[in-house]
């Protein structure tokens, strides 16, 4: 009985850390959001990923030192974060023409991604029952989707493109884990962003194709403006928020067993329609409400089948020998 009372305790810290951690990217998406009707995106990246970029060193220093950054699989890491790139800038150009809630219910078909890519990728075993858990949440995704009704919105589109492209890079990570460090590959992924955001803003910065027909295409387009202070902290803590969100993800995972921690992932849906409410006057309709519990119960479905099977979760895809690396650890910047 003296055995167990740690283990207990390291799995209750680990679930704060991680629902803290999840807390913290939730006020990520919030500040774009809030953000995303004065300013073109590329000016918020280019922000927060000079932010973040010193930060990122530093763990990854402090996580096996700089050499952890220089390997010979720098390449991949830097190819990966292109993947990233893809899947987060697909997300964050959505949250301006789409309710929070909705955002992130379609961003968490990537469980569901995963599974599939992981069958025909890395040619894993998967039963009925996940396959059944897999289809029950795609017909969620479609709920929320709502095909051929008046409120449907092509960015959502973008979102479920997000969770493909999302899930194809944790299947990167999941080759890279067994070598490379969640640090080290969030550095790279932060440097992807960095730079394709500079593009952006020599590309479009000057608003030459500025257009507000849409909410999405004004986030993408929109010229840069002069940032207020408050907003230039806004911008700047989404980079200490990805450090922060990291450290405290990491930490999750090391001091508690994945699969008691995977399931709490999904607090961040809550946060998602908390913040919707509190800031946006949004709430979830009937549908979009079952559409939401649907893609949920799916993606539990699928870590409480992988945890009888004893595979890694969906959301800490890598090797066994090493340590965990979540979804939000190493992506969520």
């Amino acid at each position: 009985m003296t055995q167990s009372a740690p283990a207990r305790q390291d799995t209750a810290l680990g679930i704060l850390c991680l629902v803290a951690g999840i807390g913290l990217f939730a006020i990520q998406d919030l500040i774009l959001k809030l953000l995303s009707g004065s300013y073109p995106l590329s000016e918020a990246m280019v922000l927060r990923g000079l932010t973040a970029m010193p930060l990122l060193a530093l763990l990854a220093v402090r996580d096996g030192g700089l050499g952890t950054l220089f390997t010979a699989a720098t390449g991949r890491m830097i190819a990966r974060g292109g993947a990233m790139f893809l899947a987060y800038a697909a997300y964050y150009l959505a949250l301006p023409a789409l309710p929070i809630a909705t955002t992130v219910a379609l961003y968490f078909s990537a469980p569901l991604f995963i599974t599939v890519l992981s069958y025909f990728w890395l040619k894993e075993q998967v039963g009925w029952r996940r396959w059944g858990a897999v289809g029950l949440g795609f017909v969620g995704v479609i709920i929320m989707l709502r095909p051929g009704a008046s409120i449907f919105d092509w960015a959502s589109l973008m979102v479920l493109g997000s969770g493909l492209s999302y899930g194809f890079s944790m299947i990167l990570a999941r080759k890279l884990g067994q070598t490379e460090t969640a640090p080290a590959m969030a550095f790279w992924g932060n440097f992807v962003f960095l730079t394709v955001a500079l593009l952006m803003a020599i590309l479009f910065g000057d608003g030459r194709y500025g257009t507000e027909t849409h909410p999405t295409l004004g986030f993408l387009f929109r010229a840069w403006a002069w940032p207020t202070a408050l907003d230039i902290a806004l911008m700047c803590g989404c980079g200490v928020i990805a450090a922060l969100g990291l450290t405290l993800l990491t930490q999750a995972y090391r001091i508690a067993d994945s699969n008691a921690v995977a399931p709490f992932e999904y607090s961040y849906m809550l946060w998602g329609v908390l913040w919707g409410w509190i800031f946006f006057a949004e709430w979830p309709d009937t549908i979009a409400w079952f559409g939401i519990s649907t893609i949920m119960a799916a993606g539990l479905l699928v870590l409480w089948r992988e945890k009888i099977r004893d595979i890694p979760p969906s959301f800490e895809r890598i090797s066994a020998d090493q340590e965990p690396v979540s979804d939000r650890q190493e992506g969520g910047l």
